[in-house]
């Protein structure tokens, strides 16, 4: 697949690696490879569809504006004929800058999704009125759960729960956790080979040159791929494959072999 690599997320906002791209008129597929895998296809610098999973259009656009991790690929050979959104891309582009202008503010109080909240000791004593919304979001912050899993369990978008607890810590509400150790599993040997017996089922001897490249894309190494990215990395191996059925061939064995060895996803 002939591509550029154009930036991570944890170090620039998708929308300041999008635009150029948009600016230029530029044709083709931005890839997003992280925790979650998003596409955003244009043409003639126009947003012509996005696809995160299962959700697609301008739903999946929202979506991707707020990750902050993963490794942002130009393919600019990928075509499609899906029209899934429908907002000129003028329009998808203010909103866009627009909630990136709020996310600003938000990380001057939560600088990364991946802290937890509690509620502090209340010295005052004083009665406060909480409205609904906040009450549901206290019930969950324990200083263990980082945002994306209360925004989970509450069914909401990471964005929404961030505006909110922003608003809770500015009230006194609720106050940042102070971070403990953090001890990430890692993959071992095992599940590469488990991965490269699979691929080459369907695409052949490239399947080691494969796996390797996307261990690459996801900036990890074999031997401290953490394996909380199982998920995510199993996708991105999926879409190498070109042909829809050897494709669900893949995901058919691999599912079978993950879970004679172990493993979740």
């Amino acid at each position: 697949m002939p591509n550029d690599f154009i930036g991570e997320l944890s170090k620039a906002r998708l929308l300041d690696l999008v635009k150029p791209l948009l600016n230029r008129k530029n044709s083709g597929m931005v890839l997003v490879r992280g925790t979650e895998i998003g596409e955003l296809h244009i043409e003639g610098g126009n947003i012509i569809h996005a696809k995160n999973g299962n959700v697609s259009g301008e739903e999946a656009i929202l979506a991707m504006m707020d990750w902050d991790k993963g490794r942002v690929i130009f393919d600019w050979e990928s075509t499609t004929e899906e029209r899934t959104v429908c907002t000129p891309t003028e329009q998808l582009l203010q909103r866009w800058t627009e909630r990136e202008e709020e996310w600003k503010k938000i990380r001057e109080v939560i600088p990364s999704s991946d802290v937890a909240f509690l509620i502090p000791v209340d010295r005052t004593g004083e009665e406060r009125k909480i409205p609904g919304d906040q009450w549901r979001v206290l019930t969950l912050c324990n200083g263990t759960r980082p945002l994306p899993e209360v925004a989970d369990a509450l069914g909401w978008d990471v964005f929404k729960v961030s505006k909110t607890i922003c608003q809770m810590v500015q009230a006194g509400l609720l106050e940042q956790a102070e971070a403990g150790p953090s001890f990430k599993k890692a993959l071992n040997e095992d599940f590469f080979l488990l991965i490269e017996t699979e691929l080459k089922k369907t695409i052949g001897p490239i399947a080691p040159i494969i796996v390797d490249d996307t261990i690459a894309e996801f900036g990890e190494s074999r031997d401290a791929f953490p394996e909380d990215r199982v998920q995510a990395f199993v996708k991105a191996i999926g879409q190498e494959i070109v042909e829809d059925a050897k494709r669900d061939e893949f995901a058919i064995g691999i599912a079978v072999s993950l879970l004679e060895g172990g493993y979740k996803l």
